[in-house]
Order: structure tokens, then C-alpha cells, then sequence
């Protein structure tokens, strides 16, 4: 019987259970992961903000008087405070500036980790170069919102 084995004795064929692997947190992994999801978060705010017009005001889909109401200038909310109070009453065009504002938003928080990045690996050029980067960025929106 040369196909039997003796009982007890260790299967050779036998598969070993698949050990978890752990993947460390590179930071481009951080960096990828911020992207992926920052994004995904975006077009997640926009999609229900749309869905959420859509289904609320249906008149949209077959009236060009009431879609010219709809994307007159007037009706968006400019400020942030005015997309926050809009996305607590649920207002669909609330949730896509909210979503618009994340993905402006994303670069800069990239930009902000990349400093965090840096800082810990005690690379001061790339420091320097980047707090720049962080600085203008920042400066940029401030000096946006000033003319708006």
C-alpha cells in the first residue's frame, strides 16, 4: 500500500493556513490613501447633492424656465457658512459645493502631510520648499474669499 500514509504522520501536501500580511505605512501609501478617499468623498457629496435636487425639485428635468431658476448665479451658496447651513437643511446644491470644496481641499491637505512627511524624516530643504507651497496655497484662498 504505497499510497496510504501512517496515521499521525505530517501530510507533505498539506497547504499551510496564509499568514496576514501587514503592509506598513509608507507615505506614499498616506499620500494615495488622502487622494483615493478625499476624492471619493468629493464625488460622493456630488452625486447625492444632484441626486437630491433632481428628486426634490423633478421639474428640473423638464422645464427650461425652472433649470434657468436653477443655475442662476444668485442661487448657490457662496460662503461656507452658507454651505453648511444649507447641507443641515439638506439642500442638494449645498452638498455639491460641499463636495466641490472637498476637492479643493484635497491637494492642500496633501501638501500639509507631505510638510508632516518631511518634517518627521528631518528633511529640511524639502521642509522649507514645501511650507512655501503651504503658504502660497493658504494665501491664495485667503486672498480669494477677500475679493469675493
Amino acid at each position: 500500500m504505497s499510497g496510504e500514509r501512517e496515521p499521525g504522520a505530517a501530510r507533505e501536501d498539506a497547504v499551510a493556513a496564509p499568514v496576514p500580511e501587514t503592509v506598513a505605512l509608507t507615505p506614499e501609501l498616506l499620500i494615495s490613501d488622502l487622494l483615493r478617499y478625499g476624492v471619493l468623498a468629493s464625488l460622493s457629496l456630488v452625486t447625492l447633492g444632484t441626486l437630491m435636487t433632481f428628486l426634490r425639485h423633478p421639474d428640473y428635468l423638464v422645464s427650461a424656465e425652472a433649470l434657468q431658476r436653477f443655475t442662476e448665479p444668485h442661487a448657490v451658496p457662496h460662503g461656507l457658512r452658507e454651505v453648511l447651513a444649507g447641507a443641515m437643511a439638506a439642500r442638494g446644491q449645498s452638498f455639491v459645493m460641499a463636495g466641490l470644496l472637498v476637492m479643493m481641499a484635497v491637494p492642500v491637505m496633501r501638501v500639509a502631510l507631505s510638510l508632516l512627511i518631511f518634517r518627521q524624516q528631518k528633511d529640511r530643504l524639502y521642509v522649507a520648499i514645501t511650507t512655501t507651497v503651504l503658504g502660497l496655497l493658504l494665501a491664495s484662498f485667503l486672498l480669494g474669499a477677500a475679493e469675493g
